[in-house]
């Protein structure tokens, strides 16, 4: 039986995901994008899904009454599905490419390298550069996201469609500037941030 494994950092200690400050710019690089990369893009970054479950998508997983996208997954040899929720915009990106498409037909036909390939133009677009400029950097954003925001890590568990919790409790140990951000806090309790 395989676990998922999870590491923050690679073997030379470089954070393996986007830091708060990097989600903006490549959101932001994909204005400039066609329809069809800027959606995937943005659907990577609001559901943390893995590339493999987007490039999968088809219009019937969307539930446009309820804001969710149902991501499909393999799981110890059996499909999985699972709901996650998505804003507005980006519901309304997926439907306009899903509009001429029958229910079961992907919106994305790009093979894996293709989807990875578009995702990593991107990155460069936004000057995202290093060990975490990648998809899976993306996921492990969203994860790391959900524990700096108070995400119920069962919650956070649901949507990255992990087996089991202690998968998703890596993300609770905050590393680089998010946890700065808890250091800062603790301090400001403190004063210690105030001249003497």
């Amino acid at each position: 039986m395989r676990t998922e494994q999870i590491a923050l950092f690679n073997d030379a200690g470089a954070r393996k995901y986007l830091c708060a400050s990097e989600i903006p710019r490549f959101l932001g690089a994909t204005v400039t994008e066609d329809a069809d990369t800027k959606a995937f893009c943005w659907l990577l970054v609001c559901t943390g899904c893995r590339l493999s479950e987007a490039i999968s998508l088809t219009p019937a997983q969307l539930d446009a009454d309820a804001r969710r996208v149902i991501l499909r997954t393999l799981k110890r040899r059996k499909i999985v599905y699972r709901a996650v929720p998505v804003p507005e915009t980006v519901m309304r990106q997926l439907l306009a490419l899903a509009s001429d498409l029958s229910a079961e037909e992907r919106i994305w036909r790009w093979c894996r390298q293709t989807a990875w390939r578009r995702v990593k133009a991107v990155m460069r677009s936004a000057s995202i550069e290093g060990a975490h400029a990648m998809p899976k950097g993306l996921r492990h954003a969203f994860g790391v996201a959900n524990a700096e925001k108070n995400v119920p890590m069962a919650t956070t568990q649901k949507w990255l469609g992990h087996a089991k919790l202690e998968t998703t409790a890596i993300y609770q140990q905050a590393v680089g500037n998010e946890e700065t951000a808890f250091a800062e806090r603790l301090w400001r309790s403190w004063n210690v941030d105030q001249e003497h």
